[in-house]
């Protein structure tokens, strides 16, 4: 018999709180799902993101927005690697061995491709969810078939059809933004599925700053809301679907789910388990296992929920001043102050653009500098003095420095950035600085990026490569590390590896080398994934990593 329906069948009855994951948050990486299967024990069923027959690059950011604290508006648009790329890491953690029960979310705007994703993915699967519901994917995709009996009642019975011989439940995922959920869940059932998940996000909403759109997006800054302001109507869906199907069929519900209360209210109305999403993002990644016990045993969950909202708070700024360094590089500085500290970054965004994360290089004024790299930096270059720009956040974490006599820094391009409020740090611990810093060119005469500031905390040196990539780390021996010495090293990925394996090859202790890793981020509050590091994400736990982390957990630089 099925795991999955042994654990869930007729658990609304039994009253017992089963935890789950919803698809989208949170377990969107392999490393994800493994931090949870082995480290939050409370959590019995991980959700994957939606998966497609195809790569999906989803929306341009922002794909998260705030109104206010527990409360969100999110327009992803199936962001995910396509099943090829997928399943062979399900399928490692399977071999591994789960202790939880898998749930493989997939997405299609056809039944062909939807029986082709079923099957991929029922060796590796407890349970498939079809996403039948979200509200701002491409049209004939998500909520486009949810939201029509006679396609669901078409779709499900087909793909039952094409693959009888399934061995994982399949769950169909209904949107609440129908007439009649419980009726087209009972359609559902009657067509074959064996559960229904419900329920997807409200909307889409519209969702706006001064006027403007804030997610960027082709349906006009539309998308889905989540969060506690979705919790009533996700009780009023689940209660109706139960009335519909009876007690025999499963339901996954989630909707606004923070606390032991909110879980006990979900089975109370129908549900046999209950997905916690949106709040995850109030919690310290420190006090996940602690606050999903929490919610499990009946606990005081609210406890861990933080009530600071200024990770998703927008603040207006003016353009003061915009000075190009090199042909591609150039520094931006905006109205007012900042109050980051290293290893933290906010977000730069305009509505004609999106946003993207950056390092702060100098708080007072605030001052970043921007390498261009792609449509965003291109369009934030060509705005000139004057014009307005919004920060969001801060996110990350201060670095947890080694308190070292002396420090090795060493800088490359743009990640220099990052050496002044770190060099600010350990100028008031009192440590003695040797600063290196290298640029692809210089001009004669033309200063080393943040020359000016990085000369007052110690020796500073700029070194061009003049054709030859990472040319500063010749300038570094043995001796710049002896005694008692740590190092911090930014920069491109390849110079940071270089830097660090010569470093330990030098006797520095790995655990004295800080690396500051910027991985891709998105929605810089720990809902999207796609920082993640081993088991930890960057935009919850800060930029910089000790090399021995990173060497202990097999990471890529």
């Amino acid at each position: 018999m099925n795991r999955a329906y042994e654990l869930l069948h007729l658990n609304h009855k039994r009253g017992e709180v089963i935890l789950s994951t919803v698809s989208g948050v949170a377990t969107t990486k392999s490393e994800l799902i493994r931090l949870f299967d082995k480290k939050i024990p409370s959590v019995d069923i991980i959700t994957t993101k939606s998966f497609q027959t195809r790569p999906n690059d989803g929306n341009n950011m922002p794909v998260i927005t705030s109104p206010k604290l527990g409360d969100f508006g999110n327009s992803v648009g199936l962001r995910n690697p396509g099943m090829e790329k997928a399943y062979p890491e399900l399928e490692t953690l399977r071999k591994e061995g789960l202790r939880a029960l898998l749930n493989v979310s997939v997405s299609a705007n056809s039944v062909e491709d939807f029986v082709t994703l079923v099957k991929k993915f029922d060796p590796v699967a407890d349970l498939i969810e079809l996403n039948l519901s979200c509200p701002h994917a491409a049209k004939g995709y998500g909520a486009s078939i949810g939201s029509d009996p006679e396609l669901v009642r078409e779709y499900i019975a087909r793909i039952c059809a094409a693959y009888p011989e399934r061995k994982s439940l399949l769950v169909a995922k209904l949107t609440p933004n129908v007439d009649d959920i419980g009726m087209i869940a009972k359609i559902a059932i009657e067509s074959g599925a064996d559960a229904i998940a419900a329920i997807n996000t409200v909307g889409p909403k519209e969702y706006y700053i001064d006027g403007k759109p804030i997610l960027f997006n082709k349906l006009g800054g539309k998308g889905g809301a989540s969060g506690e302001w979705v919790k009533e109507r996700a009780l009023e869906c689940i209660r109706q679907i139960r009335d519909e199907i009876g007690d025999e069929p499963i339901i996954l519900g989630m909707g606004g789910v923070s606390t032991a209360e909110d879980a006990k209210a979900m089975i109370e109305a129908g549900a046999d388990s209950v997905g916690i999403g949106s709040a995850i993002s109030r919690v310290d990644m420190a006090d996940w296992a602690s606050y999903f016990d929490a919610v499990k045993s009946g606990k005081d969950a609210g406890r861990y929920l933080s009530n600071d909202h200024s990770a998703m708070e927008y603040e207006k700024h003016v353009i003061l001043d915009k000075t190009m360094y090199s042909e591609d590089t150039f520094i931006l500085t905006l109205s007012g102050k900042g109050n980051c500290k290293a290893g933290e970054f906010c977000f730069l965004f305009f509505s004609e653009a999106g946003e993207r994360p950056f390092s702060v290089a100098k708080n007072d004024p605030l001052t970043f500098i921007i390498k261009i790299r792609g449509p965003f930096t291109k369009a934030l270059s060509q705005l000139a003095k004057g014009d307005a720009v919004y920060t969001r956040g801060l996110s990350g974490k201060e670095i947890e420095n080694p308190r070292t006599k002396r420090a090795l820094l060493i800088g490359g391009g743009t990640g220099t950035v990052v050496l002044n409020l770190l060099a600010e740090k350990l100028n008031r611990e009192g440590t003695v600085m040797d600063i290196r810093v290298g640029v692809p060119s210089l001009e004669k005469g033309q200063k080393g990026l943040m020359q000016d500031e990085l000369e007052a905390f110690g020796r500073y040196t700029v070194i061009a490569d003049d054709g030859k990539p990472g040319r500063v780390l010749d300038s570094i021996t043995k001796d710049d590390v002896a005694g008692d010495t740590a190092a911090y090293i930014v920069g491109p990925s390849v110079m940071m590896r270089k830097a660090a394996e010569m470093l330990s090859s030098y006797g520095l202790d790995i655990k004295r080398i800080m690396i500051s890793l910027e991985k891709n981020t998105m929605c810089g509050i720990g809902l999207c994934g796609e920082c993640v590091c081993g088991d930890k994400l960057t935009c919850k736990e800060g930029t910089f990593l000790p090399y021995s982390y990173i060497v202990d957990n097999n990471l890529e630089i």
